[in-house]
C-alpha cells in the first residue's frame, strides 16, 4: 500500500505538477522533507503513529521513502496550484487536508498505520490542516513557518508527553 501511494503521488506529479516552476518548490520540498526525518528522530521509540511495512520494504525504509520522496512530491503538486485569493487558499488547504486524511484512513483500514501515546485518526485532519498552512506560509516567508514550526513541535511534544532526550 505505502508503494502504491508514492507510486500514485509520482505519477499525479507528472501530470499535474508545475515542474517549469519546481526550483521555486524545492525549499518547501527540503523543508516538509526535514520534518518528516526530524520527526522520526526525535520520537524513535515514543512515536505518535507508526507506519506498519509493506511486502517490498520495512518500517526504516517506509519512513525514509515517505519523507525524501512521497511527502516532497505531494508538497510540489500541493504548491503547483496554489491559489493567490484568501478564501481560495483556505478551501485549498481544507481540500489537501482532506486529501490527506482519506489516504490516512485507507491506511488504517488496512492495518499500514497506528496510533500511540494518545494520538487519535482525528488530530491527524488538525495536523494536516496546520502542515499545510505552514508549508504554504513556508513558501513565502521561511522564517515565519520556522518559527511557527518550532511553536507546534514544543506543544506537540508537551501535550503528548513526548520523552525529549538531550543525551543518553
Amino acid at each position: 500500500m505505502h508503494v502504491a501511494i508514492t507510486v500514485l503521488t509520482i505519477l499525479a506529479s507528472l501530470k499535474w505538477g508545475n515542474w517549469k516552476r519546481w526550483k521555486d518548490y524545492h525549499p518547501s520540498m527540503l523543508f516538509i522533507a526535514t520534518g518528516g526525518l526530524l520527526y522520526e528522530y526525535i520520537v524513535k521509540e515514543n512515536t505518535l503513529w507508526k507506519f506498519h511495512p509493506d511486502l517490498f520494504y520495512g518500517h526504516d525504509m517506509t519512513v525514509i521513502v515517505y519523507a525524501l520522496i512521497t511527502m516532497p512530491i505531494s508538497i510540489f503538486l500541493f504548491l503547483s496550484h496554489f491559489p493567490q485569493k484568501w478564501f481560495k487558499r483556505l478551501t485549498y488547504i481544507i481540500v489537501w487536508s482532506g486529501i490527506y486524511i482519506a489516504v490516512e484512513w485507507t491506511l488504517l483500514v488496512f492495518g499500514r498505520i497506528s496510533y500511540q501515546n494518545g494520538w487519535r485518526f482525528w488530530y491527524s485532519f488538525l495536523f494536516d490542516l496546520a502542515m499545510f498552512s505552514v508549508i504554504a506560509l513556508h513558501q513565502h516567508n521561511p522564517t515565519r513557518a520556522y518559527i511557527i514550526s518550532i511553536f507546534i513541535i514544543i506543544f506537540l511534544i508537551y501535550y503528548f508527553q513526548v520523552p525529549f532526550k538531550f543525551a543518553k
